[in-house]
Formats: structure tokens, sequence, C-alpha cells
């Protein structure tokens, strides 16, 4: 009944609250006539990858029984597994019983997930943001600003990893701001942790904080740290049942391309990749070609500079605050493995998507820098991430 009543009132603010009503039929057409457009670019599709697993896996069996592609493919005994977290089979479970849905799916999976992370952004931007205008400016850099949609509209299972991780650092980041429920925040960071599995090293910040402001102590350690728990079992046994090793992710066995191969041999995470890494996070450029749309973004990636300027307002965001400390805290831990790994920005994505494991946290961190400034500079700087994330989209779509 507490669900149910929760429920009811959470549709009675939203039907008083024409503003965001508003925001959520923006980012749903935006979203879904873009990702529509991209599909039809896209024509033949081919089957699903991530579809054919959930079929398997309601069949009994964790292999795959057909491929659409060989990379990150463990082979092992003449059975064929996807190196790859669980949560991202998770939606495609539902659409098992309707086949005729079987070829949308994963644009169907892809969009569903990406304007839920998208209409997230707004409750965001208003719990750490300056109020007023301002907030649907955050909420425009939350949605539309960032990756978030590039990778949205691709309706591609490596990306959904990322889309399930954002939506869910959105939801519990809302969490934080308002009643830092321990085992909500646990459940929330968990259940990143199932679609990106180096995002569990953000329960450290949180779980201190947590525990600096309890009273009792073991009470909320328990409440928080049985969801972590739970994640790391439901890992473990996707592991072992996949590769015989609760320890083994599939990462290192599985097949890449030789020059992704030479370089996981330094290290699936190892510091030689870091100055690589950081320059092309700062220094990812494009370059120009004499037909339409005329900026070719690099294969490896772009700066995160040129996609998303509007993350350098969040160096307003003093750490003097326990609350700034946290989330800087965060995005920082966060960035640590994403720039130790081998995989650079993600391959033949625009932009450094990998970046979005921390992301979000910035993105708090703007709206809080933006309590104390709101300019033209602010504006500025919001609008052109928008333009270059939309500038994505074209290239995506009509490379």
């Amino acid at each position: 009944m507490r669900a149910l009543d929760a429920v009811v009132s959470a549709v009675r603010r939203l039907r008083d609250d024409p503003g965001a009503i508003a925001w959520m039929m923006l980012v749903a057409f935006f979203y879904a006539f873009a990702t529509f457009v991209r599909s039809q670019a896209s024509i033949p599709w081919g089957s699903d990858h991530m579809m054919i697993l959930a079929v398997d896996l309601t069949q009994g069996r964790s292999d795959l029984s057909s491929l659409t592609t060989i990379n990150d493919i463990v082979t092992i005994g003449g059975r064929n597994y996807q190196a790859m977290s669980p949560l991202p089979t998770v939606p495609y479970l539902f659409l098992v019983p309707f086949q005729v849905l079987w070829p949308w799916s994963r644009w169907i999976v892809s969009a569903s997930i990406g304007i839920s992370a998208g209409w997230a952004a707004l409750p965001l931007a208003r719990r750490y943001g300056p109020g007023g205008s301002a907030d649907y400016w955050l909420a425009a850099l939350g949605a539309f600003g960032t990756l978030l949609f590039t990778l949205t509209i691709e309706g591609d299972f490596y990306y959904l990893a990322h889309l399930e991780a954002v939506l869910l650092t959105f939801l519990a980041l809302i969490e934080w701001h308002d009643r830092r429920r321990a085992w909500v925040m646990g459940l929330l960071i968990g259940l990143a942790a199932l679609a990106r599995p180096t995002l569990l090293i953000v329960a450290l910040p949180f779980g201190l904080a947590l525990l600096a402001e309890a009273r009792d102590r073991f009470k909320v350690a328990v409440a928080f740290a049985l969801p972590l728990i739970g994640a790391l079992v439901v890992t473990g046994w996707w592991d072992y049942v996949r590769f015989g090793s609760p320890l083994e992710t599939g990462y290192d066995l599985a097949w890449v391309e030789p020059p992704l191969a030479a370089l996981r041999a330094q290290g699936l995470f190892s510091i030689v990749h870091l100055p690589t890494n950081l320059a092309l996070f700062i220094g990812g450029g494009f370059s120009v070609r004499d037909a339409f749309p005329w900026l070719v973004p690099s294969v490896d990636g772009q700066s995160i500079l040129l996609t998303t300027p509007a993350l350098l307002i969040a160096v307003g965001a003093s750490i003097r605050d326990r609350q700034n400390l946290v989330l800087w805290s965060a995005a920082i831990l966060a960035a640590i493995p994403v720039f130790l790994y081998y995989g650079g920005g993600g391959a033949a994505t625009y932009g450094f998507r990998y970046a979005m494991d921390f992301v979000p946290f910035l993105v708090a961190l703007v709206a809080i820098a933006m309590r104390e400034r709101f300019g033209n500079l602010e504006r500025v700087l919001i609008a052109l991430s928008v333009a270059f994330v939309c500038y994505g989209y074209v290239w995506q779509t009509y490379k």
C-alpha cells in the first residue's frame, strides 16, 4: 500500500506541474523522433544481439545461439558467450513474449531507458540548481548536452549499459539530495554497477558520508551494504555460469581487434593507458572533409571540452562544502578506472562515452555552481554543449 500511495502522490504532483509535463513531452518527442530517423538510416538492422541472448536465457542457456558480432565474444567448449555485465539484457526479457517487437527491440529498449534518464534530468536540476529558468537550462544540459542523447539514438547494446548507469545515477543523486535512505542509495548504486561494474567504487564516498551523518551506524551500514553485496553476488554468479569463475569477467578472454588486443596485453586497467586516455579526453578532435556534414569526428573519440564544454562550470562548486566534496569524490573515483582502461574513449563512438560514468556527478556540480553564478557565459557553454551533441546526432545519422 505504501508503494501505491507513493505512486498516487507522485502522479498528483505531476498533474499540478505543467513545467514537468511539458519537459517530459519535449524529451519523449525529440528522443523518439531522433531514434526513428536514426533507425531508418540503418536499414537493414539485422538481428539484435541482446534480443537473441534474452530469448536464449528464457530457454535456460547463457550462451548465444547465434552471433551478430565477434567482438567481446568468449568461446568456451564450442559455446559463445558475450563478455558483458548482466543488466543490459534485463529490459529485453520483457519483450521476449512479443515476437512481433523483436526486430524493433534495440530501438525500443534504448529509447525507453534514454527517455527515462532525460526525464530525470529535470528533477535533478531542480534539486541541485538555483531554481527558475536556470533549472531548465540544466535539464537541457543533462538530456541534450551530454552523450546521453547520442548514445540513446544508436540502439546499440554496448551503449545501453551507459544509459542504464546514467538513469540510475541520476536517481541516486535525487535520492541523495532528498531522503538519503541508506538502502535506496545502496540499491541504486548496486544496480548501476550491474550495468557498469566500475561504478561500484562510488559507494565509498556516499557510504562514508552516510555513516558520518548516522545515529545508528551499524543499522545504516547494513542497509547500505546489503544491496551492494547482492549486486556483487549477482555479478559473480553471472560470471561463474558463463566462465567458470566468479572473478572472471570475460574481458581478458574475449576476442577483440588486433590493435585493441595489443593494448589489452599491457593490462585491462593499467597506468600505461593513462597518458593516451587523458590526451584524448582533453585534446581529441575533428578533421574536415568537403561533403556534408563536413566535420569528421576522430574515430578514437573527442575531447569532453568539445562535446560538453558546460562541464567546466563545475569548477565553481567548492570542495569546502561536504555535499560538494562527496560529489567531487564520486566523480574522481569513477574517472580513475575510465582513464586506466585499455579501450580509450570507446571505439568508433562520438565523444568520450566511457566518461558517462562520471558525467552525472559533474552535472550535479554544475547545478550547484550555478547557484552562485548563472549568466551569459553559463548559457553559452550549455548552448555549445547542446549544439555539439546535436552535431553528433547529425554525424551518426548522415555520415
